[in-house]
């Protein structure tokens, strides 16, 4: 379903000679390929994509950080039109309070008491949250509510 519609939207980007978008997605499809071989996969699947999808846009976000640190504006802005066109195909972003929530109640799901069970809470979370917040996010957040637990 999401491969049909990037493919769908490729074909309307060249249409339309849309060339940003037209590259962005060729890019992306040409990462998922890769991807494809690397793992000797037969298909991928709208997961496997997905996870592709969202690999290419931290790869933006760290490139844009990068260049305005370098004061390469031009090449930021090129960066965050491409982010754009690949958030586009990603789940919608949870909030912050959602992701909290979703940490709390899975800390009390697994019995978590300190930060040795930081483990098991990532794995309950990020079945949960798949490809709807940042990694490193989650991560701050869980480690800080384990370390409030650990104090109590």
């Amino acid at each position: 379903m999401l491969l049909e519609k990037i493919n769908e939207d490729l074909k309307d980007a060249m249409r339309a000679k849309d060339t940003l978008k037209t590259d962005t997605i060729r890019m992306f499809k040409s990462a998922l390929n890769y991807y494809q071989i690397e793992k000797q996969l037969k298909e991928v699947s709208d997961e496997d994509a997905l996870m592709v999808l969202q690999k290419q846009a931290k790869q933006r976000k760290e490139a844009i950080a990068g260049f305005e640190s370098g004061g390469r504006t031009e090449a930021a802005e090129k960066e965050k039109k491409e982010l754009a066109i690949l958030e586009n195909y990603l789940p919608k972003q949870a909030s912050l309070e959602e992701v909290k929530k979703i940490i709390m109640d899975s800390i009390a799901e697994v019995g978590a008491m300190n930060k040795k069970d930081f483990g098991k809470v990532m794995k309950a979370v990020t079945g949960k949250l798949k490809g709807q917040a940042d990694g490193k996010v989650i991560s701050q957040i869980v480690n800080e509510e384990l370390g409030k637990k650990e104090q109590v």
